[in-house]
């Protein structure tokens, strides 16, 4: 993966420069800490419409006070991105609105992403008290007499002339520990600061002193309704960077799981969704043809939930005498029973007055914010990795993008539906045809991958999940980067359900489908 290092001083106008020139989906955005060199960032940068990728980077040697030129203006996303690169790093982005820490707590100690970072429990003790609310937002702005960027308060992150209230952390129409405080004027939501990080397990600190093959159970435990497309991902970065061909038998297995994790997540995302909006013979009948799905995956993996399959060089076991004969019979009955879905729920007169026109995100919004997967594809936004960027067998079967052009919670659902029709499509040409062959090609069991830095991505169920990976050489990763699904998910959504009702941010919500620690990892 080669890199184009951007002169600190023409960053800004480069980046204008290359937004200018269609490259108008920041795919990634990883913070760096290369010591002696100097603290930087890393952007991928594509074009929406040909596909055609660059990656940049800039840094800076100084460390007390880091800054960079903020982006957030020229992609929606970068916000939120830079707020994590500013809390796992502290740079501090010039001109970004609201330089806020984004997972840990405010008055957190230090940058622990940072090599020099000290972990001593002494400065950062276990805090059983709950933090202060931060009531300003803060941006960071250049005087003409200064070197360096002063914080300046610009002003109230909420407006208290309304009505505050709080949801979440522990609500179940959160879907995980996500918490929302919201500007009310009477119902309508005026302003939604949504706070991140109550899950946040610090897996990419980790994943620094772990081996390569200790990384992989780390992946099931982020979007564990992606758990095979998760890693997948990082085994394609591993196997790329090895230059490691794993045999056909493996295409063929890792396809198929892949696909029956996405009916899976899709199965769910419809039951959770039809139960917030108080559907409950909906949600019966989604968990109902779920668990059959799920019995499937535990014959040949040994788990419901957490996965633990795709290994380095293959997986870890062979598929089962009888899996092939269950896949068929399975996709035989699901589509029939997708039928009673629209029947009780999807044109529901009830569902539809709540779902059509609701949280639209047009297009361009998709694009500007990252939101990858289903919600990208029902803002007419083609976007999938499978067909941008194709992987093991994509490219050798039929399958159709599934594209909606709404933008709203109706067809964010409609899109997963169709979606599931698609995966069992790509099923049954594979199902039949699996070639004999070895499960998994031996590996040593310390992997030292060579020098360089390396990225991958899949269509994991609710979006692009991509990995990063930067090596030194060792047996360990010097830098090891998950792109998430769900953070432009809550990225757009504070921008969407603005202006709706407080009934129609739970719609919202379910209907954009995040992972909590897919987000906090």
């Amino acid at each position: 993966m080669d890199i184009e290092y951007i002169d600190i001083k023409s960053f800004r106008q480069t980046m204008l420069d290359r937004r200018a020139a269609g490259m108008d989906f920041l795919r990634e955005m990883i913070g760096m800490d290369w010591e002696g060199e100097g603290l930087g960032v890393i952007y991928i940068l594509e074009n929406s419409a040909t596909h055609a990728v660059e990656k940049l980077a800039v840094r800076t040697t100084e460390r007390n006070r880091p800054q960079i030129p903020t982006v957030s203006d020229i992609w929606q996303i970068a916000e939120m991105y830079e707020r994590e690169v500013y809390d796992f790093y502290g740079i501090e982005f010039t001109g970004h609105p609201d330089m806020r820490r984004l997972f840990l707590r405010n008055d957190w100690v230090g940058f622990p992403l940072r090599k020099d970072y000290d972990p001593s429990e002494t400065i950062n003790p276990v805090r059983l008290e709950s933090e202060k609310n931060e009531e300003i937002v803060r941006e960071y702005d250049i005087a003409e007499d200064k070197q360096l960027a002063e914080l300046v308060e610009k002003m109230k992150i909420l407006h208290y002339d309304q009505f505050v209230i709080n949801i979440g952390p522990q609500h179940p129409a959160t879907h995980g520990v996500l918490r929302f405080r919201l500007s009310l004027e009477g119902e309508v939501l005026r302003k939604v600061d949504i706070h991140c990080g109550y899950i946040h397990r610090g897996i990419e600190k980790m994943c620094e002193s772990r081996t390569y093959p200790q990384t992989l159970a780390f992946t099931d435990r982020l979007d564990y309704l992606s758990a095979h497309q998760n890693r997948h991902a990082l085994c394609m970065c591993i196997e790329k960077a090895m230059g490691l061909e794993v045999t056909e038998r493996v295409q063929y297995i890792r396809t198929i799981m892949d696909e029956l994790q996405r009916i899976d997540s899709h199965l769910l995302m419809f039951s959770c969704m039809a139960m917030d909006m108080g559907a409950i013979t909906s949600f019966i009948y989604g968990f109902r043809d779920r668990e059959k799905l799920l019995d499937i995956m535990e014959e040949v993996t040994g788990g419901r939930l957490i996965q633990n399959y795709n290994v380095i060089g293959g997986v870890q076991a062979d598929i089962t005498p009888g899996f092939a004969a269950k896949v068929k019979e399975y996709c035989n009955d699901q589509k029939r029973r997708l039928k009673e879905y629209y029947d009780v729920f999807v044109n529901n007169i009830i569902f539809r007055n709540r779902s059509i026109g609701v949280g639209i995100l047009s297009r361009e919004e998709a694009i500007s914010f990252g939101t990858t997967g289903g919600t990208g594809r029902a803002s007419g936004w083609a976007c999938d990795v499978r067909k941008r960027h194709p992987y093991a067998l994509y490219d050798k079967v039929e399958f159709k993008e599934i594209i909606h052009t709404g933008g709203d919670c109706y067809d964010r659902l409609l899109v997963r539906l169709e979606e599931i029709v698609e995966s069992i499509h790509i099923i049954e040409q594979l199902i039949d045809n699996i070639p004999e062959g070895d499960f998994k090609t031996k590996t040593k069991p310390i992997i030292k991958l060579p020098e360089g830095r390396f990225y991958a991505a899949v269509e994991g169920s609710r979006g692009e999940f991509g990995v990063f990976i930067e090596s030194h050489g060792e047996k360990t990763p010097y830098r090891l980067k998950f792109r998430p699904m769900g953070l432009p998910l809550i990225a757009a959504a504070q921008n969407i359900m603005k202006g709706h009702k407080v009934a129609d941010m739970i719609t919202i919500g379910a209907s954009l489908d995040y992972v909590i620690p897919d987000i906090d990892r």
